[in-house]
């Protein structure tokens, strides 16, 4: 008589919980980044406005040149989203909703603003390059010992990214911002500031936009323009593979930071639940 005996190993699930902050304690104004987000870098996911802040932030800390750096001024991912948030004919009311966005900071004082925007699951971004310049100027500028000119034909221009979506709003906040900060009026029109949808590497799928937005910014800040002539053609900014390998080193980056915070483990550690399943293992027994 022979009897059949199957034999199921049990399934092992490992967990990695993960939650690390940057810039850590006590740094202030912190993005928290967790396991769930880690999630939105497989291939084929979205990534979410915490790793969109997350990188943009780490970029103006670590990744640029300090006078760039203090010369940018980098907007939340969720900025966009609430000045838009419900309709209103009013722009004072919109500013409104977003006045204490900057009270630490004047914009105006800065050359480069950077917006990242989410509409209809997608990411773009704008860049308002020289906020507070009244008139065309052309002036030296200085670049790892390299002097170059400004050709600017406008007074002010948003480039970098698709930029034509919500120029009103745009054009909008920034002078009731003027007003709010420097109590005078100043006119920010569509004559005044010009726009220009860049000629820049874009996406060959539906879900790498966020990878893209990344690395215009990256690229500005490491190399910023300094010639406006429109549009601006900036097609081979950098290697499609540039931004293939982007998920990957964002994921690393993440974990890096996590075991510097003294918060993980030296060894190598799992960003995702991962089940171990063993061999099915039969016996046939007489």
């Amino acid at each position: 008589m022979f009897a059949l005996l199957t034999f199921f190993q049990p399934v092992f699930t490992v967990l990695f919980s993960m939650k690390s902050n940057y810039p850590p304690p006590p740094s202030k104004g912190g993005i928290t980044v967790t396991t769930e987000d880690l999630e939105c870098l497989k291939d084929g996911e979205f990534l979410n406005d915490v790793i969109i802040d997350f990188y943009l932030k780490y970029l103006l800390l670590e990744r640029v040149v300090k006078d760039v750096a203090e010369r940018s001024h980098i907007f939340s991912s969720f900025f966009y989203k609430q000045l838009t948030r419900k309709y209103t004919s009013s722009p004072y009311r919109r500013h409104q909703r977003v006045r204490t966005w900057t009270r630490h900071v004047d914009i105006f004082s800065k050359d480069y603003l950077f917006i990242p925007v989410n509409q209809e699951a997608h990411w773009y971004l704008v860049v308002i390059c020289f906020p507070s310049l009244e008139r065309p100027e052309c002036v030296p500028w200085r670049n790892k010992g390299l002097v170059s000119q400004d050709g600017s034909q406008t007074a002010k221009a948003s480039s970098a990214g698709d930029c034509q979506r919500g120029p009103t709003q745009t054009h909008q906040y920034l002078q009731v911002q003027w007003e709010v900060r420097k109590g005078s009026a100043q006119a920010f029109t569509r004559e005044s500031i010009s726009g220009s949808l860049c000629r820049v590497p874009l996406q060959d799928n539906s879900s790498d936009c966020g990878l893209y937005l990344l690395q215009y910014v990256e690229s500005f800040l490491q190399n910023p323009v300094v010639h406006f002539d429109l549009p601006l053609r900036l097609e081979h900014w950098f290697p499609r593979n540039q931004v293939r390998r982007k998920r990957e080193e964002l994921q690393e980056l993440v974990l890096q930071l996590y075991r510097r915070q003294g918060a993980g483990p030296s060894r190598n550690i799992l960003p995702f639940e991962m089940e171990i399943v063993p061999s099915l293992q039969k016996a046939l027994c007489s």
